[in-house]
């Protein structure tokens, strides 16, 4: 398995995240130069209908790299749900020739239902993607 790319060498422009869920998955786009996401249609669909859906969305946004938010529990243990996020992560690098990059993505769901979220899960993947885009140098 690749390991996850580095930040600070990423060429990439354009990133399209996800907020992986078990019936829901959330989905922003972004770019490096205004470091800033947008909010797209939630994914519906579990399992592997999860990743038909996530392919279709890079055919259509053509990103140049991916970003993927794996939860944690608050005090940083790992839980079924950051198995299930890397386990995503791990199957989009085997079927998209881009960089994937794993976030942190602890209380984005939280913080996205402050705002007063129409779409929390949504609003979480570009929480999760500002967040990365912040980071980048």
């Amino acid at each position: 398995m690749p390991a996850t790319p580095d930040i600070a060498t990423t060429l990439a422009q354009t990133f399209l995240a996800f907020d992986v869920g078990l019936k829901r998955t959330g989905v922003a786009s972004g770019n490096r130069l205004t470091r800033s996401a947008t909010p797209q249609a939630t994914i519906v669909a579990e399992g592997d209908a999860r990743l038909e859906h996530a392919a279709a969305r890079i055919r259509e946004w053509q990103p140049d790299a991916l970003v993927v938010g794996v939860p944690f529990h608050p005090d940083g243990a790992a839980h079924a749900n950051t198995a299930m996020a890397r386990k995503f992560a791990r199957r989009l690098r085997g079927r998209h020739p881009l960089p994937v990059f794993e976030v942190d993505e602890r209380y984005s769901t939280t913080e996205a239902l402050s705002r007063g979220a129409k779409d929390a899960d949504a609003e979480a993947a570009c929480i999760i993607l500002e967040q990365f885009l912040r980071s980048l140098p």
